[in-house]
């Protein structure tokens, strides 16, 4: 990872990606307007991976500017993340957060944004990674799932844990192939994705330990 520490700024910048509705970006416009010039964090841009999305209105809606960059405007996968690493860098950013963004960044980005780029993942890592985080929990017979929230890095959901909270697992989400299940974990989740980039920003940071695992808040 390119950084491995932040101390906080008199008030840390933003950029939030996302793909769709963008509720999580919304619980972090709400938090901010709940303590107007107090939050310990702005957010300076909304970037997208494809047009027309609820996530850009939300960001055009609460006047902060936006940009697109879709995989299929470029010749290739690297030339998109090329992209994507300026029009976010454009912002310059303390912290980047995923908010549902549904694209596998590459290496420049990583490179660039290593070590403050956040994700959020619907089950408690490392269990049931990648992209069916509840069906597979569910399916494994798992009484107890969750969220987490986490730093990325070149894995598929392997990167160092921030924090994570955990949802039980009633019997009757097997009838209805985990929809209220993944609802319930969506209200935990968009409260601790709130909850962590507070303190991130606000506290600072470390990630630390003989493989770089353990994520310490503070920078002291």
């Amino acid at each position: 990872m390119a950084a491995q520490s932040f101390r906080p700024v008199q008030q840390a910048r933003l950029v939030v990606l996302v793909s769709g509705s963008g509720t999580n970006l919304q619980a972090l416009l709400d938090a901010v307007a709940a303590s107007p010039g107090e939050a310990p964090y702005e957010i300076v841009a909304v970037g997208a991976d494809r047009n027309g999305i609820e996530g850009l209105e939300r960001a055009e809606r609460a006047g902060i500017p936006t940009f697109v960059c879709r995989v299929k405007d470029f010749a290739t996968r690297e030339e998109w993340d090329a992209a994507l690493t300026a029009a976010t860098a454009a912002h310059a950013p303390d912290l980047v957060v995923s908010a549902g963004f549904m694209k596998v960044v590459g290496k420049e980005f990583l490179t660039r944004f290593g070590g403050r780029f956040i994700n959020t993942h619907p089950a408690l890592l490392p269990s049931f990674p990648g992209a069916h985080g509840v069906r597979d929990a569910l399916a494994y017979g798992a009484k107890v799932t969750g969220c987490t929230v986490h730093f990325v890095d070149d894995g598929v959901d392997t990167g160092p844990v921030i924090a994570q909270r955990a949802v039980e697992v009633l019997e009757e989400d097997h009838t209805d192939e985990g929809a209220a299940l993944h609802e319930r974990i969506k209200e935990v989740e968009r409260r601790l994705l709130v909850e962590v980039v507070g303190r991130l920003a606000r506290d600072g940071y470390r990630i630390e330990g003989p493989n770089r695992r353990r994520v310490r808040l503070g920078h002291e």
